[in-house]
């Protein structure tokens, strides 16, 4: 639709996630209109990400050295792992300053059609973990999807034989949703994870 470079510019954004075309050529116009210092700033920025942002060796976060800031942290439960698809996920789950324990990231969840398997994801890492002894219990955090519920199925089946206690987070009805509009899976959860009042 654009000339040359416009155009160029428009097709890489539109590649981002969460990018669609409308929001590419919405973006590519915001960078044309403005200071070039600024421009200058956000690629130095990129560049910078990509040469030295990495993954934990020891639980898959992105981080800047050998080690996150949470697995080097001595005030962490070392006996608890909460085990998640994505880095994204340990930013939820610290929001709510709850959890003390450490995080181990899959980088993705099981999904066949996608052409996902447990060979791909950070499993035998999580294994390895276990193998320590240290560790007393595992929480699945997968999200509620069917890839989630496969990937927690999977890693169950995988902690039990440890002696592990493997948990899963509750999921259930939001705060001010209404019964009609929930999903029967949703509405099941909630029933299953139902506790006293």
């Amino acid at each position: 639709m654009y000339e040359g470079i416009v155009q160029d510019l428009i097709d890489e954004l539109g590649r981002l996630p969460g990018v669609g075309p409308k929001g590419a050529q919405r973006i590519a116009f915001h960078v044309l209109d403005a200071d070039p210092q600024r421009i200058q700033r956000l690629a130095e920025v990129l560049v910078n990400v990509k040469e030295t942002v990495r993954f934990c060796d020891v639980c898959g976060n992105i981080t800047q050295s050998q080690k996150c800031r949470i697995c080097q942290d001595p005030k962490r439960n070392a006996e608890i792992i909460c085990v998640v698809e994505e880095s994204k996920d340990i930013v939820a789950i610290e929001r709510i300053r709850e959890f003390r324990g450490l995080y181990h990231v899959l980088g993705g969840a099981i999904d066949p059609i996608g052409g996902v398997g447990p060979n791909d994801l950070r499993i035998r890492e999580l294994m390895a973990r276990l193998a320590g002894g240290e560790t007393q219990e595992v929480i699945l955090a997968m999200d509620p999807n069917i890839e989630g519920e496969a990937t927690a199925a999977y890693l169950s089946r995988l902690i039990a034989p440890l002696g592990v206690s493997v948990t899963r987070l509750a999921s259930g009805l939001p705060v001010g949703g209404d019964l009609d509009y929930a999903d029967e899976i949703t509405l099941g959860r909630a029933f299953t994870g139902r506790r006293a009042m």
